[in-house]
């Protein structure tokens, strides 16, 4: 498609340069589901996707309206997230782990945009001192009442939350979903105390895969509305006050079922096929943790004046 520089469109939010270029058209409906995490609408997005000539962030132009979000992610609900929790929780805890390398005391962790909870319940066992915001009706239920978790139904802008209360903040998948992620940053950093972290897990869109794919990544999804390379999320971080500790890939654990079922977003049939034979050999419920390097994980520390 054309490269032509999108002159009258906004700044980036990384680096906040203006004459933004156009990159993909993507741009489509939500679906049926609404903003899900485990949508396989692959190469769709509520607008087209322009990037940055300075630092290569890419983002949507124009950006969804926040009320249309709001209102998406409040209503959003799926149970498949509920089905893999062994993965789930294998991931938070390779998560924690990291974490814990870094934060200058273990005692208070926020989970910002928390989805149903598992990171949350494993950080619990770990004797972390818990706390969620979750915007979703049902993942926030499911997180207070089969958890037992203190998860609030609000907005990770507007909750009610302590000045200085945390010693790590995370932010799993949920970055890539913020028309203002630099707000969010501003937002994060008071809430940490001093020595706190914060840690963020999110697509890689410079990433080999992603280049190759294009349009067709599976990252380009509806729920997404900014495409970080490791470039400009440090680019974004620094902007705002913070030091870059750590950069690493970020492989998810899922059943061998749950990968193959995603490949329905490219052929239906091929997926079926696949998840039917990894059954009948016995691997469909075995948890697998392919690394396709291509979403990452950042941990951070904002730097005090």
């Amino acid at each position: 498609m054309s490269t032509a520089v999108n002159a009258t469109g906004p700044s980036c939010v990384a680096c906040g340069t203006r004459g933004l270029r156009d990159h993909l058209r993507v741009a489509g409906e939500m679906g049926a589901d609404g903003l899900i995490p485990t949508t396989d609408r692959y190469g769709t997005a509520l607008a087209d996707i322009v990037r940055c000539p300075a630092c290569g962030h890419m983002q949507l132009s124009p950006m969804p309206q926040d009320a249309v979000l709001e209102q998406a992610y409040a209503d959003a609900a799926s149970a498949d997230y509920v089905a893999e929790e062994v993965g789930q929780r294998e991931t938070a805890r390779r998560a924690l782990e990291r974490i814990e390398r870094h934060a200058a005391r273990t005692e208070e962790l926020l989970d910002l945009g928390c989805w149903v909870g598992f990171l949350l319940a494993e950080a619990r066992d770990r004797g972390w001192r818990t706390t969620g915001v979750e915007p979703s009706t049902f993942a926030s239920a499911f997180a207070r009442d089969e958890l037992g978790l203190d998860v609030r139904t609000e907005d990770l802008f507007t909750a009610a939350l302590p000045s200085a209360g945390y010693d790590a903040v995370v932010l799993g998948d949920v970055l890539e979903h913020l028309p203002r992620p630099g707000e969010a940053l501003q937002r994060i950093a008071a809430l940490l105390r001093p020595g706190g972290v914060a840690w963020f897990a999110l697509p890689d869109a410079g990433s080999a895969v992603a280049r190759g794919l294009g349009a067709r990544w599976w990252s380009v999804l509806p729920t997404h509305v900014q495409y970080f390379t490791r470039t400009s999320v440090r680019t974004l971080l620094r902007t705002h006050g913070w030091e870059v500790l750590e950069v690493a890939t970020a492989p998810k654990a899922f059943t061998v079922r749950y990968y193959l079922e995603r490949l329905a977003g490219y052929s239906p049939a091929l997926s079926r096929t696949a998840v039917g034979a990894a059954a009948r050999v016995g691997l469909a419920e075995r948890l697998w943790a392919p690394d396709f390097r291509d979403r990452m994980q950042v941990l951070a520390r904002p730097l005090r004046g």
